[in-house]
């Protein structure tokens, strides 16, 4: 018997479970113990993640060979449960930014989803991914979301990085797990925040009005712990340009926090910011306005830089992407808008 504590937390594209080990229990070695508890781990799976160090015991990590004693304390982390749909290979272009052996780096577009999922079964980068790398084992056995760690939504373009291993998948799992990795965005928000440099905080779970989307529970009663940093860069009169820093990887956090702080993304229909909330009545102002929504047709939010320890090197890696052109001819329109204006008083 187990006294087991409900977690699996699913944080990313990974799940956390915990285990405190009955008084009674007998020794068994770790792989056996958990393959019989987790319906969808495999012996195999489970011993990857301890071969990776994921599987602590204790406070330490062991391999798959140490016996569980009584009343032990077990943490496991596993990327990618096995997956529920059958997945199709598409030959769908990719922005690789960096290859090696071990991962990739993808500059992702707006517009691609990452992974399959109800409503889009084809089109998505790991549809992609299926097709480019499908002579490697990861890509081929059977899992949900092979080689992902982390995502960014459909219409959020920029950088995220994908392992090509087995062992690769798991250590960079790790890593965002105990949040060792560092992720800036920029986005285009309505108003200018105050502060101009803080942190939001706030728990972050579904809506209790629109399951689709999410919502800030500032008392902790549902969701999960998030963490936004943010910095103004450059305020454009009725909007400002802003960096952030994520300290947690929640659905939607950025969009949920800026709409929560009355800042909602440019252009974000899911959290307001398809509306004109900031300016004027006056005609023209109005149209330059939804001039701009016809040029960046979604959230005005860039996944700008990734930073990570290499699994296999142990050297840390950095990669940063440009704005994609519909957010920076926005931008520019917007400085052109208020030069204007300026220039009239």
């Amino acid at each position: 018997m187990t006294n087991e504590e409900p977690l699996p937390e699913q944080q990313e594209l990974y799940e956390h479970f915990r285990f405190v080990v009955d008084s009674g229990q007998s020794l068994l070695r770790i792989d056996s113990y958990l393959s019989s508890r987790l319906e969808k781990a495999s012996r195999t799976r489970i011993q990857n993640a301890a071969n990776a160090g994921n599987i602590i015991v204790n406070g330490l990590p062991v391999k798959p060979n140490y016996r569980v004693k009584p009343c032990d304390t077990i943490q496991i982390v596993l990327p990618n449960p096995p997956r529920e749909i059958e997945l199709i290979p598409q030959n769908i272009p990719i922005d690789i930014v960096y290859e090696d052996s071990d991962l990739l780096v993808v500059n992702k577009a707006a517009g691609m989803v990452v992974h399959p999922a109800y409503g889009n079964y084809s089109g998505t980068l790991v549809n992609a991914l299926m097709y480019h790398f499908r002579d490697l084992p990861l890509f081929r056995r059977g899992e949900a979301r092979p080689g992902l760690v982390h995502r960014i939504d459909k219409n959020t373009s920029g950088i995220l990085v994908v392992a090509k291993n087995e062992n690769t998948l798991n250590r960079l799992s790790r890593q965002f797990y105990d949040r060792t990795t560092d992720r800036l965005y920029q986005a285009l928000v309505w108003g200018s925040p105050d502060p101009p440099e803080g942190t939001v905080t706030g728990h972050v779970g579904r809506s209790t009005r629109d399951r689709k989307i999410m919502q800030v529970f500032e008392d902790g009663s549902e969701g999960k712990a998030a963490i936004t940093h943010y910095k103004t860069l450059e305020n454009i009169g009725y909007v400002s340009l802003v960096e952030c820093k994520l300290e947690t990887g929640r659905t939607h956090q950025i969009r949920v926090h800026f709409s929560h702080i009355k800042h909602p993304v440019f252009n974000d229909e899911e959290y307001g910011g398809n509306r004109i909330l900031k300016g004027t009545t006056f005609t023209r102002y109005q149209q330059f306005v939804r001039n701009c929504f016809s040029i960046i047709p979604r959230q005005a939010l860039h996944a700008k830089s990734l930073s990570f320890t290499h699994p296999a090197t142990g050297k840390r890696l950095s990669f940063n992407s440009e704005l994609p052109d519909d957010m920076k001819t926005v931008v520019e329109k917007w400085r052109s808008y208020i030069s204007g204006r300026e220039c009239e008083d």
